[in-house]
């Protein structure tokens, strides 16, 4: 199979053109390459954060996948031609990997969140899939860290010989990590997974499933965080879906 998915446009972001078991796939060959590459997991908000943000849009061209996170980009590949596409949620694909990795052998290595969730995620990853190997993991200050830190948390990382790099910094923090980092790090896969570290861990909960499928997982995650959240989802989402009628009338939905 190709190595790179194919990719359709979302204002700008390529986006790629995948299901579930095509990700997991290329993640498999990457690592039986010692390919190295990072995935974007990514949504609707990510999306409008690349369309300000040239240099973010650019680190996500640069990946070796862009999953499709959300209902609306999944729709729009379906509108470009291209119907075989799934959602590919990041909390989904870290289980989906992880369950493969039980017959592979893969090396897993946590980056990212409060030790305590990080804790509780190993402890509930290795009852869901007994004999994972889990390589070793790091909650990292929220401030900057210094040019000295940094290179000891790569050495600690590459100490741990990895196959997989699961990031867990929200995004964009998370995407532009995984981009200054992938020449330092040994590991064949580094994948950005925001909110799949809590979720997994129980910290936060999930949206039920019929919300996921219909696309109405932004309004449960609105309802849990409204604080934190409704004035990305009450600007966000009108603006995206505007912007999306605009690229579709003027053509450019296609796929490349």
């Amino acid at each position: 199979m190709n190595e790179i998915p194919a990719r359709f446009d979302v204002l700008g972001v390529g986006v790629s053109a995948l299901d579930m078991p095509t990700a997991v796939a290329s993640i498999e060959g990457w690592v039986d390459r010692r390919a190295r590459h990072y995935v974007c997991v990514r949504d609707v908000h990510g999306v409008m954060q690349c369309w300000r943000d040239e240099s973010l849009r650019q680190i996500h061209q640069r990946a070796g996948m862009v999953t499709p996170d959300g209902m609306p980009l999944v729709w729009t590949a379906h509108l470009a031609g291209f119907g075989h596409v799934r959602r590919v949620y990041g909390p989904d694909l870290m289980l989906e990997v992880c369950r493969r990795s039980c017959s592979t052998g893969w090396r897993h290595y946590f980056y990212g969140a409060a030790p305590e969730t990080l804790e509780l995620l190993q402890e509930r990853l290795r009852v869901q899939f007994p004999g994972l190997c889990v390589a070793g993991s790091c909650s990292p200050p929220y401030r900057a860290l210094s040019a000295q830190e940094d290179r000891a948390i790569v050495e600690r990382i590459n100490a741990a010989r990895p196959d997989i790099v699961w990031v867990g910094l929200s995004t964009p923090k998370q995407e532009r990590w995984m981009a200054e980092h992938r020449d330092a790090l040994e590991a064949p896969v580094l994948l950005g997974v925001g909110a799949a570290f809590d979720f997994h861990a129980g910290v936060k909960p999930q949206a039920p499933r019929w919300m996921q499928r219909c696309g109405l997982e932004w309004s449960h995650r609105l309802l849990t965080e409204p604080r934190r959240l409704w004035r990305r989802y009450l600007t966000c989402i009108p603006m995206f879906a505007a912007l999306m009628l605009w690229q579709y009338l003027r053509g450019s939905h296609s796929g490349r």
